[in-house]
């Protein structure tokens, strides 16, 4: 159960923003978002007890090499979930995402789950259509690492780089998007809904929103169980994920926008919650 749990928070967390296979090619100019961008996140259980911290979830974009972003996101497990399920983790994800094309060019991670450790690599060869994945265990380093391949579209995107590609789309009630995500080296296909337009009370204020859908549980989809998740996003230029809503067989989890420093887009401007 703690796996699962696990598995549906994290991919909440990362898929606040979730990625868009029909997203246009855009100049880096263009996006919403740039380097120097920082969204701090903050999730809490509510299942017999309501609203118990368990995570921090961190994003940051910085300049990579010509023609890419690099995106770094963390989640750190914390609170409730040390104090009486006795589980931690820390995920870290580093993304390098072409930005012409808006798709993902590799992926490196480092899974840590109490004592157990995982590094992984994600390489997408778009003339080949193949995304192949390699995980190792640094204890066992004569170990043959795991080795995952699978076919994918031209524009693919990791869980990280999906995040900010739903911030591209032409959002509008009752729009739907097919979507293409790889995580570990499988390949899935999410669909997303548009389902209203609500204001939504966070760190930027009360703002307007719309509310998407992403049908991420479920057989053969990212998450297996049963479950269902919403997303909200500021409808103006910027395109702020300021929350998220997962229902779980574990419980619910909100997760909230903290904190968010925009310096290339907002006059050098930072925005620090208050508790909720």
């Amino acid at each position: 159960m703690i796996g699962s749990f696990r598995k549906s928070v994290f991919s909440a967390a990362v898929l606040l923003t979730m990625s868009a296979s029909v997203v246009l090619a855009q100049k880096q100019e263009a996006l919403p978002f740039a380097a120097g961008e920082t969204l701090v996140y903050e999730a809490k259980l509510s299942k017999i007890v309501s609203g118990l911290p368990i995570a921090d979830l961190t994003f940051v974009v910085a300049n990579g090499t010509p023609g890419e972003l690099q995106i770094r996101a963390d989640a750190r497990s914390k609170g409730t979930l040390l104090k009486l399920a006795h589980y931690s983790f820390l995920y870290s994800f580093a993304s390098s995402i072409d930005t012409s094309n808006f798709r993902i060019n590799s992926t490196e991670r480092k899974t840590t789950e109490k004592e157990r450790v995982r590094t992984g690599e994600a390489k997408f060869d778009y003339g080949e259509k193949r995304v192949t994945y390699l995980e190792t265990d640094p204890a066992e380093p004569m170990k043959p690492p795991r080795k995952i391949a699978s076919g994918i579209e031209d524009k693919t995107q990791d869980v990280v780089s999906g995040i900010y590609s739903l911030r591209l789309l032409p959002l509008g009630i009752g729009k739907r998007f097919d979507i293409t995500v790889s995580d570990s080296g499988l390949v899935y296909d999410v669909p997303v809904r548009v389902a209203a337009r609500e204001k939504q009370k966070s760190v930027l204020g009360n703002v307007w929103c719309y509310r998407l859908e992403p049908e991420v549980f479920g057989p053969g989809r990212m998450v297996e169980d049963k479950g269902s998740m919403s997303i909200w996003i500021t409808d103006d230029a910027r395109r702020i994920p300021v929350r998220s809503r997962i229902d779980t067989s574990f419980g619910r989890v909100e997760v909230r926008l903290r904190s968010i420093s925009t310096p290339s887009l907002t006059a050098s401007t930072t925005t620090t919650a208050t508790r909720w």
